[in-house]
């Protein structure tokens, strides 16, 4: 079996790669916040989701153990593996109650993409377990 390594992307991409990464972690370290204080607004939403609102703040903490996994270089690609998981349980969660498509159902794929795409420009192990080719 042979190694393919990929080219190291430019200081340019890397920077863009730490920009991006910190943008998904500060914004889901927010939402985890919210969810750990229980804020009404979360409330409001857990319960027009059909989710019980005592759910909140176990999904908060859940949120920041992953947020510590993908923050740092060792974990950051299992963190990014159990975040994907756990922004599929976003998606269908919002597609269950017929949410809008596009601006919030996909949302969590937005989220999702944008975090890989930190990684891919960061890491070079995630370069080479996704290589993206030219054809």
């Amino acid at each position: 079996m042979t190694t393919t390594r990929t080219a190291a992307p430019g200081k340019i991409a890397q920077r863009i790669g730490l920009v991006l990464q910190v943008l998904v972690i500060a914004f889901l370290l927010f939402d985890a916040i919210s969810h750990i204080l229980n804020l009404q607004v979360v409330k409001d939403a857990s319960v027009e989701l059909g989710l019980r609102d005592e759910m909140a703040p176990i999904t908060g903490i859940v949120m920041l153990v992953v947020l510590v996994l993908y923050a740092v270089p060792a974990t950051s690609i299992l963190g990014a593996i159990v975040l994907t998981g756990y922004l599929g349980g976003a998606v269908l969660t919002n597609w269950r109650v017929e949410k809008p498509l596009l601006s919030t159902v996909f949302f969590a794929i937005y989220v999702g993409i944008a975090a890989w795409g930190a990684l891919y420009l960061r890491d070079e192990r995630v370069r080479n377990i996704i290589p993206l080719r030219r054809t």
